[in-house]
């Protein structure tokens, strides 16, 4: 397979119909992409997010969301996988670990390795609990994790997990969290069943236990530190990349809407409507990923899961019964949309959008 270089190298266009092919034996059997991950890997994809001096291309912001529009077109649950494994990468290269990232890094632009996280508990529900979800003591020559990471995806094919814990000094929360990177191997850490969720299952999201692991200092990406998650840069979660991926799947069903148009003048009006709002919110995705944003990324993610939401259903409605059938992709996109109904949603645009699915004005 190509390399892919740029988002408009033909090879992009060849992997994502690849993936495509692959998509709705993917979602039928719920079994993680690997072999999607693989392809994704010989293609240079990891390459994007990372320097140079670990084997990386550094594509700009912009030039990622493009291929990730693309990525998420074609398979939202192997490109979903890619961006933990991406926030990985990006918390283990904006840490000030320079060992770990020699021993890690260069691995990771390829497919030789993977590598996921487990940090949801620090940012989301998880943060206000009395006691914490996942806690670290400190040992000699490191920490000891006890607890669990609720949300990690692709955990049953990962090498490496960066996770978030809170420091616990005899019993008692600190107030600093850390990051660390632990093999999925080290004694006392069990990778747990996945969810059968509504869709995405395919990505194998489910929680990690830890039961006295032992992480060595050598491991620290971050911290001790308060709010351990505002220290370098992470993979944007909840935020403009979140969005992309729901316009990627927004603009497949788009796409299936257009097809059918073709045939269908009832579904030009619908089509143009949803393709004109597609086109003005990947012009102000890329206008936040160059730096240059017209709007907030909670006024994107809200347009993004409308638009997903109403996309997909519009072209359920032009599928009508043969997209109601098991393994049509239109009722995989569905399904697929409502994910990001719940995926690192925060909570003004969970109820912007609940307010217009109840017809509410603002």
């Amino acid at each position: 397979m190509h390399k892919i270089t740029s988002p408009d190298s033909p090879a992009l266009a060849a992997l994502c119909q690849e993936l495509a092919s692959r998509a709705d034996a993917t979602d039928a059997s719920g079994e993680f992409p690997a072999e999607q991950i693989r392809l994704c890997g010989e293609a240079g994809v990891y390459e994007w997010f990372l320097a140079p001096e670990w084997g990386g291309q550094a594509w700009t912001d912009a030039d990622i969301v493009r291929g990730y529009l693309e990525l998420s077109r074609a398979c939202l649950s192997t490109t979903f996988a890619i961006t933990q494994r991406t926030g990985a990468c990006r918390r283990i290269a904006g840490g000030g670990n320079d060992q770990l990232k020699q021993r890690l890094l260069p691995g990771l632009a390829t497919a030789d390795s993977f590598a996921t996280v487990g940090i949801s508990h620090l940012t989301t529900s998880g943060r206000h609990l009395a006691e914490p979800m996942l806690a670290a003591e400190p040992v000699d020559g490191g920490w000891r994790l006890t607890g669990r990471a609720p949300w990690v995806t692709g955990g049953v094919a990962a090498d490496w997990l960066v996770l978030g814990a809170s420091i616990v000094d005899q019993g008692d929360a600190t107030g600093e969290e850390v990051l660390l990177a632990t093999p999925t191997d080290a004694d006392g850490l069990t990778v747990g069943d996945r969810f059968e969720l509504v869709g995405v299952t395919a990505s194998s999201t489910g929680p990690v236990v830890l039961e006295g692991v032992f992480v060595p200092t050598e491991q620290l990406i971050n911290g001790p530190a308060e709010k351990v998650m505002s220290i370098g840069r992470g993979g944007n979660t909840g935020g403009y990349e979140t969005s992309t991926l729901a316009l990627g799947l927004a603009s497949a069903a788009i796409g299936f809407l257009g097809d059918e148009a073709t045939r269908r003048n009832d579904l030009r009006p619908a089509h143009q409507r949803l393709a004109g709002e597609a086109a003005d919110l990947e012009h102000d995705l890329l206008a936040v990923a160059a730096g240059e944003p017209a709007c907030s990324n909670e006024s994107l993610r809200t347009r993004a899961n409308s638009l997903v939401l109403r996309a997909t259903q519009a072209a359920l409605s032009a599928a009508k019964g043969r997209g109601y059938v098991a393994g049509h992709p239109v009722g995989r996109w569905c399904r697929e949309a409502l994910f990001f109904m719940v995926w690192s949603c925060p909570a003004p645009v969970a109820n912007a959008n609940l307010c217009e699915l109840a017809g509410i004005a603002e």
